[in-house]
């Protein structure tokens, strides 16, 4: 047999080095009366890759990223890329102790730490005596108590360097997986297989993207966003960055209507707080063309309301950070604002370009068109594995086919739809029950804004199901209405034995509902475990 060659692939970095030659004085990035063009940041992440390699850090070496949106966390990443270095960036809403984790976890040789963040400075730097490198992220002068970044720049020559070699499996990010369930992994994203998630973004998200398309930062930087900020950097599209720390749907809208903003990336939740702001109605928004959200499903009732008031730009993709997000899409045209045979409801689209998806039953034998199974996955978007994690592995790889955690079925022309993560679904009285479709029915209910349906141990029925709902603001909800709503549309094993009325829902850092995190608040207030004499 032949030995397989080298598999050399661009170095990420490539991107911004074309971007800068094509567009030099273009915008790469503004925040508010600041922008930085593609020569000038460019010559900027040379110069902090030279900052880098001067305190040892060499390709392959980890550089853990505790840093809020700004450029910063862009120009950290690109030098990562630059030097064959890995990006790790960190949820900046984790605790010292989590960071910590990482910082071992990943062996990272560098860390570099947003300077409002001292305690996580301290955790990682007693736990890594031996990092090669530590440096503020602040303002733009260095910061009193260490290096800052912004030195580090300004003392080196901001002269084109050369990208370091790279082959298709070469690590350039490592994507932590949230941690809901037990202690976060380290899902290994390599440059090859990055360059094809970049080019399906833009084929099947973002058609037609060119360098005179705007990008509005919604979401975190760190993970998703910043996935998407590199799909607008292959392209020279300008990124704007709200100037806020946080998510500001008046500042977002006013952004949309100064810059022409062309696309952004969401999540639902962020997308629903985008629409029902009073300033979505105050700005214009009619330059939008992709509004793309992702991470988790987006609830009919939710999706409707979006359609009727930014018209048809809804694109939705699914997928995990194991496989970049790119598992299935919904295109515009096929959202449709009303209710029928063409609405695809509760579709999440239809196979990316490339990738592949199948649905399994426990034992990896796919199922017959409308059965339900595991959500499994293969193609060039599929990560490089757990970082030093073989158990993980083993469990999420099977046949070469990567097992999503995710349940739902795939319809005779290949459209997919989600019923909920396998740990979501709860057995009562020997029947399975998924919460989403459940919670789409209670969503269907007026006056409700967010809602989660989870399992809880009954004696009897091995589990039951109890309701999360929030109302609108300055609603009360009539709880013998809502189960009687649902009693005319969901089969009695299926309806929530007990419904709570809280103000809102608990989120993980990237705006997602998670099931652990509703459960976890429901038992600080003292409501579970629950007691099948208050059911009901």
């Amino acid at each position: 047999m032949m030995q397989p060659a080298t598999q050399r692939v661009p170095n990420l970095a490539y991107f911004l080095t074309r971007a800068a030659r094509r567009f030099p004085r273009a915008p790469a990035v503004i925040r508010g009366r600041r922008a930085w063009s593609w020569v000038e940041m460019d010559g900027r992440v040379s110069a902090l890759a030279r900052a880098l390699a001067r305190r040892g850090i060499v390709k392959g070496d980890r550089i853990l990223v505790h840093a809020k949106n700004g450029p910063e966390i862009l120009e950290i990443m690109f030098a990562a890329f630059r030097l064959g270095a890995v990006f790790v960036p960190t949820n900046v809403r984790l605790m010292p102790g989590d960071i910590t984790y990482m910082a071992e976890q990943s062996g990272a040789r560098a860390f570099l730490c947003q300077a409002d963040c001292p305690e996580h400075a301290a955790a990682v730097r007693a736990a890594r005596p031996d990092l090669a490198a530590f440096a503020w992220i602040a303002g733009p002068e260095p910061a009193e108590n260490g290096d800052g970044l912004e030195a580090w720049i300004a003392a080196e020559a901001r002269a084109p360097l050369a990208d370091a070699d790279v082959e298709y499996n070469d690590p350039c990010w490592f994507f932590y997986t949230s941690g809901t369930t037990g202690r976060p992994k380290a899902a290994v994203l390599t440059h090859g297989q990055m360059a094809f998630v970049i080019t399906n973004h833009l084929c099947d998200l973002l058609p037609g993207t060119t360098e005179a398309d705007v990008s509005l930062v919604v979401a975190p930087l760190s993970h998703g966003a910043g996935v998407h900020a590199l799909t607008q950097v292959a392209r020279g599209a300008a990124t704007i960055l709200p100037e806020g720390e946080r998510l500001d749907p008046a500042e977002a809208w006013a952004l949309v209507e100064r810059h022409r903003v062309t696309n952004m990336f969401t999540v639902p939740t962020i997308l629903k707080l985008l629409v029902e702001h009073p300033a979505r109605a105050a700005h214009d928004h009619r330059s939008l063309r992709h509004v793309i959200y992702a991470g988790a499903p987006m609830y009919r009732e939710d999706q409707k309301r979006a359609l009727a008031a930014l018209g048809p730009v809804l694109v939705q993709y699914f997928g995990l950070g194991e496989v970049t997000g790119a598992i299935t899409v919904l295109p515009p045209a096929l959202h449709h604002a009303e209710d029928g045979p063409e609405a695809r409801i509760g579709t999440c689209g239809f196979e990316r370009t490339g990738m592949m998806v199948q649905i399994q039953d426990p034992e990896g034998r796919p199922v017959a068109a409308g059965e339900s199974g595991e959500i499994c996955v293969c193609g060039p978007a599929v990560f490089a594995g757990y970082w030093q994690n073989p158990k993980a592995n083993a469990e999420s790889f099977r046949d070469g086919w990567f097992r999503t955690g995710d349940l739902g079925h795939m319809d005779a022309e290949g459209f997919l739809s989600i019923t909920g993560r396998a740990s979501d679904m709860y057995i009562s009285g020997g029947s399975n029950i998924y919460p989403r479709e459940i919670e789409e029915k209670i969503l269907a209910f007026p006056g409700l804004v967010e809602c989660a349906v989870l399992g809880v141990p009954d004696p009897l029925w091995g589990e039951v199901g109890v309701a999360v709902c929030v109302p609108a603001p300055g609603q009360a909800l009539d709880v013998p209405a809502l189960l009687a709503f649902l009693g005319e549309r969901l089969a009695r094993y299926k309806l929530p034995r007990h419904v709570f009325v809280q103000e809102s829902l608990p989120k993980s850092g990237y705006g997602k509902i998670t099931k652990a995190l509703v459960r976890q608040e429901l038992e600080r207030q003292g409501l579970l475990p629950l007691a099948r004499e208050h059911a009901a």
